[in-house]
């Protein structure tokens, strides 16, 4: 009697799979998170991301906007165009600050914190209601007694990296 119920259940499993595969409704997953209708959306542009905050860091300019552009290269299917795109992403680099944080019993800072601000125009032209103007910022601490050109380029890179993911969730996997 076990043994009828086990097939009967295994036949229904199987007919309810065979249906299924042959509805006309499909079910679909993005691993990038990427909400894009590609059918509409075909190309974006990201322009050069210029520094003009007060504290210059030479290679931080083009390290953000190389980084901006391979996490939509890789992560969807949009052309990389260099202006007049479907969807298009410009903006600066309008901080790169440090500032004494953790006071030590000796009235020093025993650490730093370097924060990177970066303002984004983004714009839709296929749905213009996505259209927005935004600060994004990120930092990263080290201790005082490390010189910043010892660390900078493994804190840009992390905050770069942070900015970018937070940039990509607000325009195309609408986070």
């Amino acid at each position: 009697m076990e043994l009828n119920k086990r097939m009967y259940f295994s036949k229904l499993l199987y007919a309810i799979v065979f249906l299924f595969s042959f509805s006309s409704c499909t079910i679909s997953y993005k691993l990038n998170g990427a909400s894009i209708d590609y059918s509409k959306t075909k190309t974006i542009a990201i322009a050069d991301f210029p520094n003009t905050a007060e504290l210059i860091y030479p290679p931080l300019s083009q390290y953000f906007s190389e980084t901006l552009r391979d996490t939509y290269s890789k992560q969807t299917r949009l052309q990389l165009l260099k202006r007049g795109g479907d969807l298009n992403l410009e903006g600066e680099i309008i901080g790169y600050q440090l500032t004494p944080m953790a006071i030590s019993a000796d009235s020093y800072a025993s650490q730093t914190k370097l924060t990177l601000t970066v303002n984004v125009r983004f714009t839709n032209n296929k749905n213009p209601d996505d259209d927005f103007e935004r600060k994004y910022s990120a930092f990263q601490t080290f201790d005082s007694s490390k010189m910043l050109t010892d660390v900078q380029d493994d804190l840009m890179k992390v905050m770069v990296a942070e900015i970018t993911d937070q940039i990509y969730n607000d325009t195309v996997a609408k986070w």
